[in-house]
């Protein structure tokens, strides 16, 4: 991680109950979105994900059954194997990760192993440029303390909010 997105991190772990509470009033904004991708385009073209990875060490994501299917078939695997080998059930009943970082995350130049066929919830993290934002205000507030991006976009949103 650079010195930038550590300390929009650092920032975003300081400022936990202002900024869910700016999280909170943005849930009850109808017209969201427009915001939101406007910064998530701003931010995302000027941020290198390979120099962070700070999501794949940290979380797992949500693997539906077409995401299994379809990287066990890359992997050469069967799904049987490939589910006792990388993934469990939570509490929610979704298929996650057994452990973190992920195991396919390459450690030493966070690339992904599997990116061409990687889960749904990879390619869409971290979930800022969704319709209906005003729906995951919740998510999008916990993704301020994994990733950088996103805390940057919470700093914006308080400066223009404020």
């Amino acid at each position: 991680m650079n010195d930038k997105q550590i300390r929009f991190l650092e920032e975003a772990r300081r400022n936990v109950k202002e900024n869910k509470k700016l999280f909170n009033r943005l849930a009850k904004k109808k017209k969201i979105d427009d915001v939101f991708h406007a910064l998530h385009k701003q931010v995302f073209a000027k941020t290198d994900c390979l120099t962070c990875g700070n999501c794949c060490r940290t979380t797992s994501p949500i693997f539906r059954d077409v995401d299994i299917e379809r990287i066990a078939k890359h992997l050469g695997m069967r799904v049987a194997d490939f589910t006792d080998k990388y993934l469990h059930m939570d509490e929610m009943s979704d298929w996650v990760l057994n452990s973190s970082p992920c195991s396919f995350l390459n450690l030493e130049d966070n690339s992904c192993n599997i990116y061409e066929v990687r889960p749904k919830a990879c390619r869409e993290y971290p979930h800022t440029d969704r319709k209906n934002m005003n729906q995951i205000m919740s998510l999008t507030f916990r993704n301020t303390l994994i990733c950088p991006a996103v805390a940057e976009m919470a700093q914006s949103l308080k400066l223009t909010e404020g």
